[in-house]
């Protein structure tokens, strides 16, 4: 099983562009508009590991059971 880079480096900028404009955003005083930017960074990282660990599942359930 080879693990793909792309969705690496996308995981890593997202989170680049999420900590810059939560720094940006606490430096202007707007600190509940950080958390929620750093809440949404967050929350699109998850839905694009969910998605990674549903392929591998299924991968592995084609594996098993020849499906």
């Amino acid at each position: 099983m080879s693990l793909d880079v792309n969705t690496i480096f996308q995981i890593a900028g997202i989170g680049i562009i999420v900590a810059m404009i939560q720094t940006v955003l606490k430096q202007m005083g707007k600190d509940d508009w950080a958390q929620w930017v750093t809440l949404i960074g967050f929350v699109v990282i998850l839905y694009m590991a969910a998605t990674m660990i549903d392929d591998l599942f299924e991968k592995i359930k084609n594996v098993f059971l020849f499906l």
